[in-house]
């Protein structure tokens, strides 16, 4: 769920991976990990990201239940275009 909020309040936000990538002090294939789900940010950059996108943090983590019961709602579309194909690895 992490990886497809992210990916979706990064596109919401008009942002492309390699600003959040900068943003973070992080190669691109490292925050690409974050959107595939190869790779989880630490705490800090979980912090970092949650306040650069402007969002809560329980949103990007998907605690949607505990957000609503405080009254707080977020402007992200979820819809984004499909993620391309991973190409198939060569044995």
């Amino acid at each position: 769920m992490f990886k497809d909020r992210l990916r979706a309040t990064r596109i919401s936000r008009g942002y492309t991976a390699q600003v959040l990538a900068d943003h973070l002090e992080i190669g691109l294939r490292n925050y690409q990990k974050y959107e595939s789900g190869d790779a989880r940010p630490t705490f800090e950059g979980l912090v970092s990201l949650s306040d650069f996108l402007n969002v809560p943090i329980d949103f990007l983590l998907g605690r949607d239940d505990f957000l609503k019961s405080l009254g707080v709602s977020v402007d992200v579309s979820l819809e984004c275009p499909p993620r391309r194909p991973r190409p198939e690895k060569n044995l």
